[in-house]
């Protein structure tokens, strides 16, 4: 009895290595293609809100898009340059600096919208 639960232990250990083997590159190549997702939505909407801060403020004053546009520039050039070797966790940081962009350029724009509506 002892050497079957042993036995099954041993198999069941052997799958899980095996599991990682096999699944690591997968949840590493999903991590890469959402952040690169993540980078080109977020590019997609600075463009639209750079149209639209333009719109109504013009080219005068601080550009929080471009500086948008330059951390996200920054983001693609660490994942081309360290993407391979990085691991889940440091993708899922550079994830989650996309995502924090895309929040404070749409809270920006609220901001814009609500000043743009008459008071009343």
């Amino acid at each position: 009895m002892i050497l079957f639960l042993l036995l099954t232990l041993v198999v069941l250990a052997a799958l899980a290595a095996a599991a990682v083997v096999v699944l690591g590159p997968v949840r590493r190549q999903r991590a890469v293609r959402e952040l690169l997702d993540a980078a080109d939505a977020l590019e997609a909407r600075l463009r639209a809100a750079r149209a639209e801060i333009e719109a109504v403020a013009g080219d005068e004053g601080r550009d929080p898009v471009g500086e948008a546009m330059r951390e996200m520039l920054r983001q693609r050039l660490w994942l081309r340059e360290y993407g391979r070797r990085a691991s889940l966790a440091q993708l899922a940081e550079v994830r989650s600096s996309i995502d924090a962009a895309r929040d404070r350029i749409e809270q920006q724009l609220n901001q814009i919208e609500r000043a743009r509506l008459p008071t009343g």
